[in-house]
């Protein structure tokens, strides 16, 4: 079952800003999100339209070019990082809707610069939890 992600800045406007609407591989129980707004609005529904999880999560701490959005339970929590080894695989939603998966991460120590890689792949069909063989997801 795939999930569509629809993530809302609530900062602009009485119901905020589109961000993102994304779609992903369903039973991912983490994301990243590049560049995050810091008030933000999470909405995620499976095909059939259930909701899956829903929630608001504000930035609470200083600004990360990477936000990790965790699921917990109907909701999510919200935690700014600065990528690792153990989040190389997870998907990775873009402004705008894009999502990529997280294949490659190293930054500064005093966090001054950061280069990454994304990698993307797509089905012209859009067949529940497809993904490409070989790819190294982690849900």
């Amino acid at each position: 079952m795939n999930w569509t992600w629809e993530l809302r800045s609530r900062d602009g406007g009485m119901n905020g800003l589109e961000f993102a609407r994304a779609l992903t591989a369903g039973g991912f129980s983490r994301v990243l999100v590049h560049a995050a707004p810091s008030r933000l609005a999470v909405h995620v529904t499976a095909d059939d339209g259930a909701v899956v999880a829903r929630g608001d999560v504000d930035r609470d701490g200083d600004y990360s070019p990477i936000t990790l959005l965790t699921r917990d339970g109907e909701g999510f929590t919200r935690a700014e990082i600065w990528p690792d080894g153990g989040h190389l695989g997870l998907p990775v939603l873009l402004p705008g809707g894009e999502v990529g998966v997280l294949t490659a991460w190293e930054h500064a120590e005093d966090r001054s610069w950061w280069r990454w890689s994304v990698e993307f792949s797509n089905h012209t069909g859009r067949p529940a939890d497809w993904a490409p063989e070989g790819q190294d997801l982690r849900r």
